[in-house]
């Protein structure tokens, strides 16, 4: 569904993402972690659009949209979400959700509904008619969800979904993603609540300093040298297998 090939940006004199392949399997939940800083948002912003890549190439089923604009890749069936969500805070939920419905329905009476539709399914249907800027944090990231769900992709890329969530609000977020792929769509998400991403993804890739280390099942990335050390530090992995030390 969607290939990656050789893409890279750099920022001046920082090369943000060194080329980096990667294939994401439509029916999957792929997982992209790595330490801050690492080069996870900047690779999602180029797939999806948001910039323009230094080299390399993206494919959608084949299609290259290398380059393109959000919109025509969203037509694809691409579709992110944001780390820091920023709704519009004096619309409804239901016309938050109504905005992305709007892609594919030009009508607003359509859209309105398709949004309460979207809305039961992330668990936001009690909160329709309440102002976006009233919502909690988890609140708002559910909206975030419901709004890049309306435009009814086939591929979402998820950023950060479950930052600054309690472990309540947490597994009802993976349980709402596991329901949305079970509704046909395809998730390649970043996240640093570990847990999380080992319970979800059924491959997982990792990037430090720009550069893909380690590609893999959960239990491969989580016993792998490259990754232990990537987060914890030099020596790190050797502490690990001696038991600490």
């Amino acid at each position: 569904m969607l290939e990656v090939r050789g893409l890279a940006k750099s920022f001046g004199g920082l090369a943000a993402v060194k080329p980096v392949d990667l294939d994401v399997v439509e029916g999957r939940i792929v997982g992209l972690i790595g330490p801050n800083g690492a080069g996870k948002t900047t690779l999602f912003a180029m797939i999806a659009g948001f910039l323009k890549p230094d080299a390399g190439r993206v494919r959608v089923d084949g299609v290259d949209v290398t380059g393109a604009p959000p919109h025509r890749i969203c037509h694809l069936g691409v579709v992110r979400t944001f780390q820091i969500t920023q709704p519009f805070g004096r619309l409804t939920v239901r016309e938050n959700i109504a905005v992305g419905a709007h892609h594919r329905l030009a009508g607003r009476s359509a859209a309105l509904a398709f949004a309460e539709q979207v809305a039961g399914r992330v668990g936001l249907g009690a909160a329709l008619d309440r102002d976006a800027d009233q919502l909690t944090v988890a609140g708002r990231k559910r909206l975030e969800l419901a709004r890049a769900l309306a435009t009814q992709p086939r591929l979402m890329l998820l950023d950060e979904v479950m930052a600054g969530l309690n472990p309540t609000e947490i597994a009802e977020i993976v349980a709402i993603i596991r329901a949305i792929r079970q509704g046909g769509v395809t998730i390649f998400l970043i996240e640093h609540v570990m847990q999380a991403v080992m319970q979800l993804s059924e491959e997982i890739y990792v990037l430090n300093d720009g550069a893909l280390i380690a590609h893999g099942g959960p239990a491969e990335i989580a016993a792998d040298a490259s990754v232990i050390e990537a987060y914890l530090g030099h020596g790190a992995a050797g502490l690990v297998e001696r038991g600490g030390g």
